[in-house]
């Protein structure tokens, strides 16, 4: 059997396949990485990325297939032992423990220690030694739970570092991410890159790939499409291979017609500050509104406090004219309010729980009958429908949800809100993390709902999403409405002057 090769290879998979009951996630797919260097792998929510990478890291093991690292075939059973071995993975979802100190998450299973006892004294000067060198500033001994999500990243992103990875994985790393540290992100990958490292990069965000990475793998439904150096594409050549057709526009053409006012909020401040204070603005029946703003610009706050998630101390809200009270969400839901939240995995899915469940729980009194009994056959229709309306792919109704790639865990919280029939849909970075095709396909129906009359807020920190998608858009600065503009008359530089306004 062939144990090590010598080539210009640091990593090699070659004809990976890997099968789950009623689906082949991996067929006989290839990923090569040079060192030195950035390779992206793209392909569509469930094409097999985070599954390939799964099977190197020893999350999944293979069916078939061969891996070599640095020259030696491998066939690691556990991420610790890839991690012990110089493979690092920075996840899109966090995995940090929110109750323990950063410098606790940095060295979690690997604590150094003095005799019998932990040595924090090192633990914390490490952990120093590290944010330094990548210019990260956030005190070791803070609780993680107190730290914003993008801070959460550049822990996740020091601790892959920490391990001082030959090959770093990086699963959407800018996804909760400011502008400016996106750019301190690649200044680390770029250090890395200069140490000799291959990095494999996951992002759907199109500029960052060509910013960014070398050479491009694109996978589309399980099976291996190309690899090519990125300086002989473009992006229709890209998108092409990811999705298999020609996609001659990023957004759907607008054809929804804003009306009359349905949603009135007049000073809306929320009780724990800081937070949101004095917004004001109003929503038309079949109108996209947009929220932007930088990171801490309070842009959550504004739809938890209309969803009844955070308290209001002052304000109104009108629906139709009608006062709403909104004091807990249930009660929102009731009033015709629903919201998607941005962290899915915390906040929005129930990982161990099927579809069925996942898509149903927002409307279980729909299908309760003159017993109190549920009705099954409603609930399987229902199902259905989320499952064919929102292109969810997964075997049958029944499978986990927390085994659906990112994406497809988002059509089905999307539609699980649909079935609610709300007058206002909130959504909070719905796109997050979804692939090119999934997006369309998401602004499609979130431009039918529109048509239908229902009021839409979108928050979202991409930029041309913003300006795709929307009619009018909301800036927030510093807890402040900045100013709300008309997205036909505007630009990206308005738009960020606005937000810096109350800084």
């Amino acid at each position: 059997m062939r144990t090590e090769q010598t080539s210009e290879w640091l990593l090699e998979m070659i004809d990976i396949s890997k099968s789950f009951p009623g689906v082949k996630a991996l067929d006989q797919v290839n990923l090569k990485v040079r060192p030195h260097s950035v390779h992206a792998l793209m392909g569509e929510n469930g094409a097999g990325k985070s599954t390939l990478l799964k099977c190197l890291f020893g999350i999944y093991q293979k069916d078939e297939g061969k891996i070599f690292f640095q020259g030696k075939e491998v066939d690691f059973t556990s991420s610790k032992e890839a991690l012990e071995n110089g493979v690092s993975m920075v996840h899109q979802e966090l995995n940090l423990v929110l109750q323990r100190s950063v410098m606790d998450n940095m060295w979690l299973g690997r604590y150094p220690t003095k005799g019998l006892f932990v040595d924090h004294s090192k633990m914390f000067t490490d952990t120093q030694r590290i944010f330094k060198e990548l210019d990260i500033d956030i005190d070791p001994r803070a609780k993680v739970a107190s730290l914003s999500v993008s801070q959460m990243q550049m822990v996740e992103i020091a601790k892959a570092f920490s391990y001082d990875a030959k090959i770093v994985i990086m699963d959407e790393p800018t996804s909760s991410l400011t502008e400016k540290e996106v750019h301190h992100l690649f200044k680390i990958i770029n250090k890395l890159k200069h140490k000799g490292c291959g990095i494999v990069y996951i992002s759907h965000k199109m500029e960052e790939i060509f910013q960014l990475c070398d050479e491009i793998t694109v996978l589309r439904d399980g099976q291996w499409i190309a690899t090519e150096p990125l300086a002989g594409l473009n992006m229709d050549q890209i998108i092409g291979m990811m999705v298999g057709r020609e996609l001659t526009q990023r957004f759907p053409e607008k054809t929804n017609e804003p009306k009359e006012v349905i949603l009135e909020v007049e000073h809306l401040t929320a009780r724990n500050q800081p937070s949101i204070q004095d917004v004001s603005f109003n929503l038309h029946k079949g109108e996209i509104l947009g929220i932007a703003g930088l990171v801490g610009a309070r842009r959550t706050d504004v739809v938890e406090t209309l969803f009844g998630v955070r308290e209001r101390s002052q304000g109104s809200i009108r629906l139709h004219g009608k006062e709403m009270s909104n004091q807990s969400a249930h009660e929102a839901i009731a009033n015709g309010f629903a919201l998607v939240t941005e962290e899915r995995r915390s906040t929005g899915i129930y990982s161990q729980l099927d579809i069925t469940f996942n898509s149903l729980i927002a409307n279980m009194d729909h299908y309760k009958g003159p017993m109190g009994l549920l009705s099954d056959r409603q609930m399987k229709s229902d199902t259905q429908w989320v499952i064919d309306a929102m292109r969810v792919k997964t075997p049958s109704q029944r499978t986990q949800i927390g085994s659906l790639s990112g994406g497809n865990q988002q059509k089905v919280i999307i539609g699980r809100w649909l079935l609610t029939q709300p007058e206002v849909l909130m959504l909070d970075e719905p796109t997050r993390g979804i692939d090119v095709g999934a997006k369309f396909e998401i602004y499609q129906l979130i431009l039918e709902l529109a048509k239908k009359d229902k009021g839409i807020i979108i928050i979202s920190s991409e930029m041309p999403e913003l300006l795709g998608i929307t009619d009018r858009i909301l800036v927030m600065s510093n807890g402040r409405v900045a100013g709300i503009v008309n997205t036909k008359e505007t630009d990206q530089s308005e738009i960020l002057r606005l937000a810096s306004l109350y800084l």
